[in-house]
């Protein structure tokens, strides 16, 4: 995936480098002006995916399209939200307002990724065609993880699980005793092994039992906060894009 950025403040740009980088999102280019941006695309593949400021040093980055028929994708970051209906006509896929937040920021390249269209495998290994033969409703999902503790291991059973999340690159396991267990995988790999009926990724950073849920309330930019019958170290906040299918699973 080629993925540029049009920035004028160069602090802003290397920031959302930096967001980005850690979403394994690789920034290949950084322009920083309408009259830069229009010579770069005349003489360069455009893109797969654009990050593009409204306001530049020099006019609307509008104006770039008013010279160069973009077809790459556009996350819109801005200050300034009296441009949405502007930037929605074109290939957009959000519309962040600064500061960005990086809830907001994984949400949007998700969406992208979601629409993006996928290359298709030509070919299947046995595994893959033991996952396309076996019924969802009939799999097999983990119900114990380990946890290293000094020199031991102890044994959790996934139903006292309350939640999982990620903290400085590791992945936590918080129990009903009100303790989190640093656990030897990552979100992504939980997402094969948790049984989709108990366990929903309400955001990047949270897989959250439904057995646990103590209480929902509305949250900010229609998002949702979810307060468990124990772990309450962090907010856990339904992810904007998540809402929907959040609301789908509770029932």
């Amino acid at each position: 995936m080629k993925v540029i950025i049009v920035e004028d403040e160069k602090p802003a740009a290397r920031r959302l480098s930096r967001l980005l980088d850690e979403l394994n999102v690789n920034v290949s280019t950084m322009l920083h002006s309408v009259e830069e941006s229009i010579d770069w695309f005349q003489n360069n593949e455009h893109p797969d995916l654009i990050f593009l400021d409204i306001q530049l040093s020099d006019g609307l980055s509008f104006e770039i399209f008013e010279t160069i028929e973009v077809q790459s994708a556009i996350i819109f970051t801005t200050a300034y939200d009296e441009y949405a209906l502007q930037a929605f006509k074109l290939n957009s896929i959000d519309y962040l307002l600064k500061p960005i937040d990086d809830e907001d920021l994984a949400d949007a390249v998700e969406k992208y990724k979601n629409l993006r269209p996928q290359s298709q495998k030509l070919t299947l290994d046995f595994d893959d065609i033991k996952k396309l033969l076996v019924n969802p409703m009939e799999r097999e999902y983990k119900q114990r993880f380990t946890a290293r503790v000094g020199q031991h291991l102890k044994i959790i059973n996934a139903d006292e699980v309350e939640c999982f999340f990620s903290e400085n690159k590791g992945t936590y396991a918080a129990t009903l005793d009100g303790r989190n267990y640093l656990l030897e995988t990552t979100l992504e790999n939980l997402e094969s092994e948790l049984a989709p009926k108990t366990f929903f990724r309400v955001s990047r950073k949270f897989y959250v039992n439904i057995n646990h849920i103590k209480d929902i309330v509305s949250y900010t930019n229609s998002r949702l906060k979810i307060k468990l019958n124990r772990f309450s170290e962090q907010e856990i906040i339904v992810s904007r894009e998540r809402v929907r299918d959040f609301k789908l699973w509770l029932e």
